[in-house]
């Protein structure tokens, strides 16, 4: 098996051949199968690698000597090697599900019918890596050919069996760029309600997928054509239509501006920063909606940061984000209108801008946000020229005295040590203090000793 890989990617390929081979040097047949043979048909890299085979779940622990059952009732055990986990599956057929997401119960079964049972024809493919031979049993190459999102068999049934599959569906297509065939996206249509009943993990996990591998533009307006988005993110969806002072934004409403920026989010994966930026890119201006008003000087948003902050929270509370996570983005619509500021700050105001945390981010949002609407990057530009000339100690400076320097000049310990070291902090970042001595000059002529 070839493709793009590195160092990472051909170790696992290594190992899961491996695995693959011992399965059949036994006499079971084994398989990769999935999102690994559809990459390799596209020549893209793939970060894991799934595997079927006749073995039962108890003939895989006895072969692999590193094992955890992760799903013995459905035939699937971890086989691990270095610390990372390879999913093999004995083949099976599954009965009905009756949850929307699990079958009540699976019969082991043969490769064709574990194949069947799969949600899109482009993830229905089986590889043997020795021979790169691919068995087709669904069409599935055809339809990546075609660029096709397809269901295995009838799309109500299919999405009936797991909710969550509509919206990898969206997804698909989206970090591909492939298309929903029509009869599969107007049966998302059609049952789009019933992925409320999804966990809010799951349903997270698949957004955040759509955000950051690539496409999210596509993956955001199919949400909409499908009604997906309504159900998922009301929020969200209600930026349609909101119409913004057109000299700031010639680019249309906010739902436009925010597709607009979405379309400019690289694929660069789910890391931490990633996600932040993205769900930034979401929802800095989610208070629109609620805070538009016109009167004689035009359209205004006034307090749409605030009421974007309280949606913002309440959206990644009930989609189970971490309070970090949750943190970071709040704070990212906190200061995002900010930047127009910072040409007329004072030197101590910018400093302290330019030191929050994970900056980096509020100044890439800022500059998707200026690129997505009226496109000028004055201020961007601004703050890099700055950081640029600025280093650490500009940024942070030194203290020149410290609690108890002031309690040895007289004062006494308690509140106003700290009201005075923050401003002689001030007094650094504005560049009028430079010197311990300059500092014991401004404390005595500012502040009586009490003692």
């Amino acid at each position: 098996m070839s493709g793009k890989r590195g160092n990472t990617g051909n170790n696992k390929l290594h190992h899961a051949e491996e695995i693959v081979r011992r399965l059949k040097q036994s006499g079971y047949e084994a398989y990769f199968v999935g999102g690994c043979v559809r990459d390799f048909i596209l020549g893209n890299a793939s970060s894991d690698y799934d595997i079927v085979t006749s073995a039962r779940p108890e003939q895989v622990t006895e072969l692999f000597s590193n094992t955890v059952s992760i799903g013995a009732k459905f035939g699937v055990i971890a086989v691990i090697v270095e610390n990372h986990p390879y999913e093999v599956a004995t083949f099976r057929s599954d009965d009905v599900y009756e949850d929307g997401r699990h079958p009540s119960q699976v019969r082991f079964s043969s490769a064709k019918e574990d194949v069947f049972r799969r949600d899109f024809t482009i993830n229905g493919l089986l590889m043997d890596p020795d021979t790169n031979g691919i068995i087709d049993y669904v069409n599935g190459r055809s339809d990546i050919e075609k660029k096709i999102i397809r269901t295995i068999g009838d799309p109500d049934n299919r999405f009936n069996e797991d909710y969550l599959r509509m919206l990898r569906a969206v997804r698909f297509a989206a970090n591909l760029g492939f298309a929903i065939e029509p009869p599969t996206k107007e049966a998302i249509e059609r049952n789009a309600a019933k992925i409320n009943q999804i966990s809010a993990e799951r349903v997270r996990d698949e957004l955040n997928k759509i955000l950051t591998r690539g496409g999210s533009r596509t993956g955001f307006e199919l949400l909409l054509q499908t009604d997906m988005l309504k159900e998922i993110l009301p929020e969200v969806n209600k930026l349609k239509g909101v119409e913004q002072p057109p000299l700031f934004h010639p680019e249309g409403d906010v739902w436009q501006h925010t597709l607009n920026m979405l379309e400019l989010l690289p694929a660069s994966g789910e890391t931490e920063n990633n996600i932040c930026l993205a769900w930034g890119v979401l929802l800095h201006d989610v208070g629109k909606a609620l805070t538009r008003t016109v009167d004689e000087k035009g359209v205004h948003f006034y307090g749409h940061v605030q009421k974007g902050e309280e949606i913002a929270d309440d959206i990644m509370q009930r989609l189970r984000f971490s309070r970090a996570q949750r943190e970071t983005v709040l704070n990212l619509i906190r200061q995002h209108m900010v930047f127009m500021n910072v040409q007329k700050m004072r030197p101590g105001r910018l400093k302290r801008f330019l030191r929050i945390p994970d900056f980096d981010l509020h100044l890439e949002l800022h500059r998707l946000d200026c690129l997505a609407s009226h496109g000028m990057l004055d201020n961007y530009e601004f703050c890099c020229k700055q950081l640029q000339s600025l280093d650490q100690e500009d940024l942070n400076p030194s203290r020149l005295l410290n609690g108890n320097d002031l309690i040895n000049m007289g004062f006494a310990a308690g509140k106003m040590i700290g009201e005075i070291l923050s401003a002689l902090e001030e007094e650094q970042l504005e560049g009028r203090i430079k010197t311990p001595d300059e500092a014991r000059n401004f404390v005595r002529a500012h502040w009586k000793i009490l003692q």
